[in-house]
Formats: structure tokens, sequence, C-alpha cells
């Protein structure tokens, strides 16, 4: 078979039916899930200014310094296509004066993001993403709530072994000095880092916390503990949530070197991952923290928040490893065929009287051949066939065809639907 002239850009997918499947019923399950914790939906702009995520964001940071997508607009503005939520999320925050509404203030989303990135197995450069984001409340409770509205998710969808790894990054006050001693112990090891690390040394050695590399792994997983550094506050905090945790029975562990590749973050941050037989799944399904500085970095209000994002196409590829079945919607058993151009017009309306009394059903009103649409029908497994022909379409009756036994009835049109809706209950 030839190429095709035109394909879809490296690292982005078209969602065909078969997979919409497993999009709708993830996409379901968050909305029920937002609507019982009282969460509003929140939609932003597929583009936003590059500088709120290279402020939001960091800098330093992998997302800013190679995966943005940016442009310069006829208008000299420099956009980026979204790489994240959250940083989109406290901008309408702050433009919207959502301040001034009953807080903690609850939104949630879904929706694609880009990064570039090597495209790989459930990692792609358009990808969706859902999360959940809390504004306006300092508790640790909430913090608790987050981490249990995505492991509830995960549970809905079928997914029964979750670890959740979890660790406290800090803040402003006692964070400086875990960076310090960090950078101390990175420095006198440099020349065993990755090529990366050694730029991240210079910038930001938090990222190198970050970094899969396997010989960058080995030289941190000596490296000081932020969890023995935090000031009194965040201590108790971090506290507080892992009691929590405890008081819910959510499986967690304590990673001391998880750190999220963000610079927004504070306190906590956590992942949640799927735990296959042969130990911790590759990649986490849902990632997230508190980021209790970003809202007044963007030049709003100081205002406390917490969230997290999950992967679609990730949790996709792990219903798929595992074989979770689909629910599957309401079972067609009845299939409307017709013949001749009378029998058409009247198979329209009947179509739709059908639709009405939410009785699914089948057609194929491109056809004549009454034995094509009886093969079709046969195919689709229907249990009864609806036949139209001219003669019934002037008298005003149906006739209804049992697939298994071939026994015929003739019926009047209008009470058929009233007939199948019987039928269809048995």
């Amino acid at each position: 078979m030839r190429k095709p002239k035109f394909q879809s850009p490296s690292g982005m997918h078209d969602i065909l039916p078969e997979e919409q499947k497993y999009f709708q019923i993830i996409y379901n399950v968050c909305e029920d899930i937002a609507k019982f914790y009282g969460f509003g939906k929140i939609d932003t702009p597929l583009l936003e200014e590059a500088d709120l995520f290279s402020r939001g964001i960091g800098l330093s940071t992998d997302i800013v310094q190679k995966q943005m997508y940016s442009f310069k607009t006829k208008g000299d503005d420099i956009l980026a296509l979204r790489p994240e939520y959250t940083a989109p999320i406290a901008r309408a925050y702050i433009e919207h004066g959502m301040f001034n509404l009953p807080q903690p203030l609850k939104l949630w989303h879904w929706g694609p993001c880009f990064r570039y990135e090597s495209p790989q197995a459930g990692r792609y450069r358009q990808f969706w993403q859902f999360g959940f984001e809390i504004l306006g409340e300092r508790s640790p409770v909430m913090d608790v709530q987050i981490i249990q509205i995505f492991y509830n998710i995960l549970k809905k969808i079928g997914l029964k072994k979750l670890i959740i790894e979890i660790n406290s990054i800090g803040d402003n006050q006692c964070r400086p000095y875990y960076k310090k001693l960090l950078g101390s112990y990175f420095k006198s090891r440099a020349q065993s880092l990755c090529s990366n690390c050694k730029r991240r040394l210079r910038e930001n050695p938090l990222r190198i916390l970050d970094c899969k590399e396997e010989k960058c792994q080995r030289i941190k997983a000596q490296a000081p503990q932020m969890i023995d550094h935090l000031c009194e506050e965040c201590h108790n905090h971090f506290k507080e949530v892992l009691e929590f945790l405890d008081e819910i029975e959510l499986p967690y562990r304590l990673n001391p070197y998880l750190v999220r590749g963000l610079d927004y973050y504070t306190k906590t941050v956590f992942e949640i991952y799927y735990d296959a037989e042969e130990g911790r799944g590759p990649d986490a399904l849902v990632g997230g923290g508190r980021y209790d500085s970003l809202v007044k970095l963007l030049r709003g209000k100081d205002t406390p928040a917490v969230g997290a994002a999950a992967g679609v196409e990730r949790i996709i590829q792990v219903m798929k490893s595992r074989d979770i079945k689909i629910p599957k919607g309401p079972e067609t058993k009845v299939f409307l065929a017709q013949l001749g151009d009378l029998a058409k017009r009247k198979s329209l309306k009947l179509f739709e009287d059908f639709r009405k009394a939410k009785i699914p059903i089948s057609e194929s009103f491109g056809r004549d051949s009454l034995k094509a649409q009886l093969n079709r029908a046969n195919r689709l497994g229907i249990k009864y066939t609806l036949i139209l022909g001219q003669k019934e379409a002037l008298e005003g009756t149906i006739i209804i065809r049992d697939m298994a036994t071939g026994k015929q009835e003739t019926v009047k049109m209008d009470k058929v639907v009233e007939k199948m809706k019987k039928r269809v209950k048995k």
C-alpha cells in the first residue's frame, strides 16, 4: 500500500472511534467525582502568553527550556501552546477576580496539552490531561482531598493496584538552605552527572533529583533529604497530611527525592503509580502538589493552592495492558430495513420515534436491497428487523421479523414502537 501523502505530525495522534470509548469513560468518571466533591469545570485557551509559563513554571525547567511550542504572532506577541493547566488557571483566577468568590474555589479541567519531547508509548507531543485544583485554602486536609480524588478516579476506572509516593519540598523559608546543601553535595560529584544535570546544577540543583538517568540515580540515592531540613511550619503541615492519609487508609510511601518538574510547587508533592507485578510502573499516572506562591508570583494576591493532573493516554495504556473492560452501551436489538422512496421517507420519521422512545435502533438507509440490509442486521447480531416496503408504506403497516426463527408479523406502523419496547425489555 502506498504511503499517504499527509500524516499526523510526529508525536500527535488521531483519536479514532474505538479509542474514544476509553476517553469517554474516563471523562464520565471525572465528571461524576467533580460533581460529588463540588468542583466547577474551567476551560482555558490553548494559547497563552509564553511568559506566563516561563514566569510560573520556571525558566530553568525542561518544559520552558526544551518542550514549549512558542511563536511570534503578526502583532509581535509571543504565545505558547499550553504545556500544562495550572499556570493558566492561576492566570484566570486573577484575571476574573475569582478571589472575590467564596473560598476555597474548586475547579477541574479536561483537554489537550502540548510538549515537544521524544514520542514514545503513552507519551505524546499533544496529550490529554484532566486535573483538579483547590485555590484559597492552606489546610493540609485539602492536599489529602486532592490525593483522594485522583485515587478514587483511578479505582473507579478499574485500576486496583495503586501506589501513592509523597514528599515535602518545603517553602521559601527552608528550601534555600536545602538547595545550598544539595548544590554542595552534587558539586563534589559533578563529573559523574549527565550533561543535563551539570546544567541543572548551575541553575537549580533540585531539578537533579527529578533526573531519570541511571548514573544520576545512583548519586541521588546518597543526597541529603529535604524532609530532614523542613522548617517547623512545613514539618507540621506534612505531618498532618500523612496523618490524614493514615486516617482514610490510603496506601502511600515516602519518597524523599520526589520533587516534581515544575518550580511553582511548595510543601506537599505526590505522584500516583500503577503497581505492576514486577514493581512500580515506569511513568506516574498522576502528579501534583501544593503551589502556595504561584498566584502571587503571577502578580495576584497571596493565595494558597493545591492541585494535580493526570495523563489520559497513560491511563488508557494501563487499562489496555490490564485488559480492563469498557462497559458497553445499550444493546441494539432492532434494525429498520426499507424498500423504495416512500418507505425511505416514512422510515426517517419512524427512526426518530424510536430515538425519542430511547430504543436503540440501527439502519442502512443508503441501501435498497432487502437482502443486503438483512445481511447487515445479521452481522450486527440484531434480534428483530422491521421491514417497510412500498405496500406497507401505503397501508400504514410494518413487518416485524424475528431474525432467529424467521417468523414475521405485520402490525400497524403507529403501534410498532410500543410493541418493540415490550419485546426489547424481554
